[in-house]
């Protein structure tokens, strides 16, 4: 990556705000399909909250609650700054 919030093409957005599933399901459900896929491998970093939601035009909040759900479940870890 180019810089520390350059956006893996993985998670290259496409945000439906028509769709029925709410913004941050749809961004939980693409990083977790990226992770399944391999597409993130263990150790990856995402993007931050802020890098992300400015890439495809969301509030961070939106980005924190996906973020916030992945780490629930266990598929993201989060360190902090680094």
């Amino acid at each position: 990556m180019a810089t520390r919030d350059a956006i893996p093409a993985a998670l290259r957005l496409a945000i439906d705000p028509d769709a029925v599933a709410p913004i941050y399901r749809q961004i939980y459900e693409r990083v977790r399909a990226a992770i399944l896929a391999g597409h993130l491998p263990p150790g990856a970093r995402l993007p931050s909250w802020a890098g992300l939601a400015g890439e495809i035009g969301v509030a961070r909040g939106t980005v924190k609650a996906a973020y916030d759900w992945l780490a629930g479940e266990g598929y993201i870890v989060s360190r902090g700054q680094a």
